[in-house]
Formats: structure tokens, sequence, C-alpha cells
């Protein structure tokens, strides 16, 4: 058992195969897509889009109180936890105008989109090149193993070798690489679903109380022109 397990654990296939993943990866993603996978692993443990957005929801019936008694002007004093809604509070409490913010949220979301596929295309390249990097392990063990088949006592211990390099793609992949890409793809949906909803009813408040102002100066222009 413990040779089996010396075996599994050897350095030399596992260093193959994922430098060989490694390889691959960054180079159809991008040397910039590294720093975004590994940036992307403390999310995969700590976020939950389902709790942000009950939290933005909450926060969102407050704006829609201060809007309506006060002005969207005000609404950046409210009290937020989650950086989106924090940026958008302020954005739209300053903005010249709501076409304004409505561009800078739909940039917002998009430019975020962009960073999660970054993260989520580096880890399904790795998950996709492992496989072949292990085949390409046991081609070559297998090759070193037919030129020493003059020495019977080598062959075992290079065919475990051979085949350990498989061993090790097919968990990098199915196992490490692939997970972490399914589960950074549900985040990332779960996410940006929030984010533009909470953005549409900003949106939305923000052309209702602009239309409510606008009720009421032509009211008093028109109360004005009769006196």
């Amino acid at each position: 058992m413990n040779d089996i397990l010396g075996h599994l654990l050897s350095p030399f296939p596992l260093i193959m195969v994922l430098a060989g993943g490694l390889a691959v990866a960054l180079i159809q993603q991008g040397f910039d897509a590294l720093p975004a996978a590994i940036g992307a692993l403390k999310p995969l443990f700590t976020a939950n889009p389902d709790e942000d957005r009950d939290g933005a929801r909450a926060v969102m019936l407050r704006a829609e109180e201060t809007a309506h008694t006060h002005d969207v002007s005000r609404i950046d004093r409210l009290r937020a936890h989650q950086p989106f809604l924090i940026q958008a509070l302020t954005t739209l409490a300053n903005a010249p105008d709501v076409d304004r913010f409505a561009f800078w949220a739909a940039q917002d979301i998009a430019d975020r989109r962009a960073r999660h596929e970054r993260a989520i295309g580096f880890w399904n390249a790795l998950a996709d090149a492992a496989p072949a990097m292990g085949m390409a392990g046991t081609i070559i063990g297998l090759i070193g193993m037919f030129a020493r088949m003059s020495d019977p006592a080598t062959i075992g211990p290079a065919m475990a070798l051979a085949l350990i390099a498989t061993f090790d793609g097919m968990i990098l992949a199915n196992a490490i690489a692939g997970p972490i890409a399914g589960r950074l793809t549900r985040l990332s949906a779960r996410e940006l679903d929030w984010q533009r909803e909470i953005a549409d009813r900003m949106i939305g408040i923000a052309r209702r109380e602009g239309a409510t102002r606008e009720d009421v100066l032509h009211r008093r222009h028109a109360g004005r022109e009769v006196a």
C-alpha cells in the first residue's frame, strides 16, 4: 500500500502535467489571466451572491423611500456593504442625469463580466489541457520503458510512472480545475444577475423621481401664469 501511495505521489509526473497545463492555459488566455484566476480562489469559498442580493434589495427599499421623501442625490448616504452597491449609490447620487448613470452601470457590469470570464477561462483551459498533458507524460514514460526493455527490472516502475501521468491529468482536470471553473461560472451568473437587477431599479427610481420633479415644476409654473 505504501508503495502504491509512493508512486501516486511521485512529483515528476505531477509537475510535468501541471506545468504543461499552465503553459497551455497561459498561451490561450494570456498572462494577465493568471492573477485573475488566483484572485478568484478567495470568492470561490467566501462569495454568497444570494446573501448579497438580499442585502442589496433591502438597501434599495430605503433608497426608494429616500428618493421619494427627499431627493435622489441623498441616496449615497445610505449604508451598504457590497462594493458594487456602494459605487452605484454614489454614482447615481452624483450623476448629472439618469442616462449617464445607465451608461456607467452597463459599462461596470460588462467590465465585471469580462474579469469573471478571464478567470473562468483560465480554469477551463487548464481543465481541458490537463488530460492531454497526462497522456503526453504517459507516452514519454512508455518510450522510456521500451528503450530499456533489455532490463526487465525497470519495466514495472517505468510503466507505473507512465500511468501516473494520466492519473494526475485526470485528477487535475476533473477534481480541481473543472469544478473550480464550474463553481466560478455559477457564482458569476448569480452575482451579475442581482447587480443588473439593482442597476435597473436605480434607473427606474431616477426616471420616476425625475418625472415627478418635472411635473411639480410644471404645475408651479402653470400656477404662476394663471395668477
